[in-house]
């Protein structure tokens, strides 16, 4: 059987997400950003929580980790890069690292950029990614450690994946991002056709995550620094991906 794999909202805008295996009862919840939430997605569900999985060290991602051990004895299983600053992390895993939630099996890939220790998790078999906060609906995370060329690297990789790939962030931007889009792409039909949906999501409560890969590479523009379209809203034709990359980035920044 395949991974059962749940989300919901936390805090303002973060996505929590459970990945459960049926054959063995184990079930792991990526990132911890809100007790009540979880617990609340746990009850619905049905689920026993035996695992956190931690994309990176940022306090919106790891606060509920102490009071979710405390009551459940979970297990969690953290990047290395950030031993030091995920208190209660049981597991340390770094590139090339293989996880386990009971049968399911996840490959952990750096994915720097956003933050040094920032890691996804790809269920290679289920199609399912959890990439926390370098890829988004429509969007990416902001570079704030590292440099633009580790991002750049980080969401080419995640972009190669195969395009039936379901991506789960770790936050809902898809509206601002949507916006964004469509000033940096505006002819893109498959963008307008996206955002409309979007907007559609959000009147019934609803969310676009998860994405797929191919719908990213559609509609992205941080996944489409390489096409002329984009060099050209950022008045660098000719320019290499990357730097094109760089100035969509800064330009959100400031939007």
């Amino acid at each position: 059987m395949t991974a059962q794999i749940h989300v919901f909202r936390c805090l303002s805008d973060n996505i929590g997400a459970l990945v459960h295996d049926p054959s063995t009862g184990m079930c792991a919840a990526i990132d911890a950003p809100e007790e009540a939430p979880i617990l609340a997605a746990l009850a619905e569900t049905g689920w026993e929580l035996s695992e956190i999985l931690v994309t990176h060290r940022h306090a919106d991602h790891v606060q509920a980790i102490g009071p979710l051990k405390a009551r459940l004895g979970c297990r969690v299983v953290a990047p290395a890069k950030a031993r030091d600053q995920i208190p209660g992390a049981d597991v340390f895993v770094r590139e090339g690292d293989t996880v386990y939630v009971g049968g399911l099996q996840a490959h952990v890939w750096d994915t720097p950029g956003h933050c040094a220790d920032h890691v996804s998790y790809w269920f290679a078999a289920d199609r399912a990614l959890f990439c926390g906060d370098t890829l988004f609906t429509l969007g990416c995370g902001r570079l704030l450690e590292g440099s633009y060329a580790d991002l750049w690297h980080s969401l080419q990789r995640l972009a190669a994946l195969p395009e039936e790939a379901r991506v789960y962030s770790g936050h809902d931007y898809t509206l601002a991002n949507a916006r964004f889009a469509l000033a940096a792409d505006p002819e893109n039909e498959a963008l307008k056709r996206r955002a409309a949906e979007a907007e559609a999501a959000d009147k019934d409560g609803r969310f676009l995550i998860p994405s797929t890969i191919g719908e990213e590479k559609a509609t992205n523009p941080f996944l489409r620094a390489g096409e002329q379209a984009l060099a050209k809203s950022v008045g660098m034709e000719g320019a290499p991906p990357l730097a094109v990359f760089q100035a969509l980035r800064e330009w959100k920044n400031r939007f």
